[in-house]
């Protein structure tokens, strides 16, 4: 048990640190120190919050917007490059076609005399194709059959490639208007040179087109892998900043809540177990350090209320114990003297003054009881009282109580029973305190059993502790009062109507038991009797059985 306390303690020592360490870091310092209330505090960590979010978003709408911007300019391309791409298969086909007519031009001219650049229907069919792919390439550089408007430094190629290729329709007409059998080969070989040059031009200019606007393309996919890489990594840096932003925050000002409300519920937990010796610090200018300074001013004036009624409990304390045992010496000396009277040691008495004489003895005695009670109480407060710890026989002293009480308990008419534990012998205390304990809790017993009722005295021994109970089968007492009966000057009901005593004997009892280390308490409701039981530790002890 005292290792698990030990632990608990370093345990608690430990957190304390901790949260001190936390509470001095200084940006929490600074935070606490803000002169704002908790709400805004609270509020504007909400707030910081919520721009995070919204920057965070922002931030990836900005990013979409340039992935889709990206997306729509690559399609453009990829379109233009298309229609390119057919433009310059347009032209290859063509300049093919011009080249084939050519050569077989070249060749007849250095192969034979006078003889055609070709024969028949064949070279009629190659130029007419020439004819109309050349006628077919003008109107495909044109944006309505395009589908797209071709930005201007593409315009101007596309002008030249219509303007070539008119020129190149034009020589082509006027080599199919030409009678082919009537016309020498060297007088052909010149328009379809002149053919064969422009072709090429309009092929390299529509390869040229095509080819830039593929780079274009190539150029716009290999931006947008790197942009989407450096955007990627900005986003999630921004979104891992942000969320570092918002815990660093969210720590700052838990903690600048947090660590004022632990060193507050640690100085009310001193507070209520007595220590007023020191203050709470705590620097916020929120209402956590008004409640702080509040804290230390209840600090400062219950120590001084508690120092008061200290000094006021002693002096009643003293004033009691004084005024007890100067009562006590002139009631002794009534008794005494009222016992003498009775014994008729000084003649005789008449039956009338023998009653009176009875009077006088039984509250005199009773007094007497009650001005001990008062005196032994004031000194177990004032701290007077040492216990003569020693080993007993607790059985004889349960059985000599009950024999204090049996005559009076059997003149009520009350029947009084022992049920000792075998187990339960030797114990160690103060025999002539705990002998009052038990002669307490009898006379109560006897007081408030009615005629007819029965008491019973028991021990046992349970975890480590003997217990003795005095069960009655007396009114009982309710709930609400189990714990006030133990009380100084403290009665229930039925007491109250006895008229008898003063309240002493229960709280006396406890003061004593408690002394000796061990508790008591009752168990009775309303009705069902009553049954008092206190315990005392036995120190691992379980030899001592008679």
């Amino acid at each position: 048990m005292a290792e698990d306390q030990a632990a608990e303690q370093r345990s608690a020592v430990v957190d304390e640190q901790r949260s001190l360490r936390r509470g001095d870091n200084p940006v929490v310092r600074a935070v606490g120190r803000l002169p704002a209330g908790v709400h805004v505090k609270l509020l504007v960590g909400f707030v910081a919050t919520a721009v995070l979010v919204v920057v965070v978003a922002l931030m990836g709408l900005r990013l979409l917007g340039q992935a889709n911007d990206r997306a729509e300019s690559l399609g453009a391309l990829q379109s233009r490059a298309a229609a390119y791409g057919r433009l310059q298969e347009d032209a290859l086909h063509l300049q093919l076609l011009l080249s084939e007519n050519k050569s077989a031009g070249s060749l007849a001219t250095n192969g034979g005399k006078g003889r055609e650049v070709r024969s028949g229907r064949e070279a009629i069919v190659i130029d007419q194709a020439a004819a109309d792919t050349a006628a077919r390439i003008a109107p495909a550089t044109l944006a309505a059959n395009l589908g797209f408007t071709p930005p201007a430094e593409d315009e101007s190629v596309l002008r030249r490639i219509r303007a070539k290729s008119a020129r190149l329709s034009t020589v082509m007409r006027q080599i199919l208007a030409s009678d082919p059998r009537a016309a020498t080969i060297e007088r052909q070989l010149q328009p379809r040179q002149s053919a064969v040059e422009l072709g090429l031009d309009v092929e390299q200019l529509a390869s040229d087109l095509a080819d830039s606007t593929t780079a274009k393309t190539d150029d716009l996919i290999a931006q947008g892998a790197s942009s989407y890489t450096s955007s990627r990594n900005l986003f999630v840096g921004v979104a891992v900043g942000a969320v570092a932003l918002a815990l660093l925050l969210g720590f700052v000002l838990s903690w600048s809540l947090i660590v004022p409300i632990q060193r507050i519920d640690e100085r009310l937990a001193a507070i209520a177990s007595g220590d007023f010796s020191r203050h709470v610090e705590v620097p916020n200018r929120d209402e956590l350090g008004a409640l702080a300074a509040n804290l230390n001013r209840m600090n400062d004036e219950l120590g001084r209320l508690y120092e008061e009624l200290a000094t006021v409990s002693r002096h009643k304390s003293e004033f009691l114990a004084n005024m007890s045992h100067e009562l006590r010496t002139p009631l002794n000396a009534i008794i005494g003297f009222s016992q003498v009277l009775r014994q008729n040691l000084f003649g005789e008495i008449n039956q009338k003054q023998a009653e009176y004489l009875d009077d006088i003895l039984s509250s005199g005695n009773h007094l007497l009881s009650l001005i001990n009670d008062v005196l032994d109480l004031s000194k177990v407060e004032a701290g007077q009282v040492e216990l003569e710890v020693a080993t007993f026989s607790l059985r004889e002293s349960l059985e000599r109580g009950v024999v204090m009480v049996r005559e009076r308990a059997t003149k009520r008419g009350v029947r009084i029973s022992l049920e000792l534990a075998p187990d339960v012998d030797l114990v160690d205390g103060d025999e002539r305190r705990l002998r009052q304990v038990v002669f307490n809790l009898l006379s109560n017993a006897v007081k408030f059993t009615p005629t007819g009722g029965n008491i019973g005295v028991a021990s046992s021994r349970v975890n480590g502790e003997v217990l003795v109970s005095v069960t009655d089968t007396g009114p009982g007492i309710a709930p609400e009062d189990h714990e006030r009966i133990f009380e100084e000057f403290q009665q229930t009901e039925v007491g109250l109507e006895q008229r008898d005593g003063t309240g002493l004997g229960l709280a006396l009892s406890k003061r004593l038991v408690e002394l000796h280390g061990g508790r008591i308490w009752v168990e009775s409701e309303p009705g069902q009797g009553s049954r008092f039981v206190f315990a005392l530790p036995t120190d691992g002890r379980s030899d001592h059985g008679g």
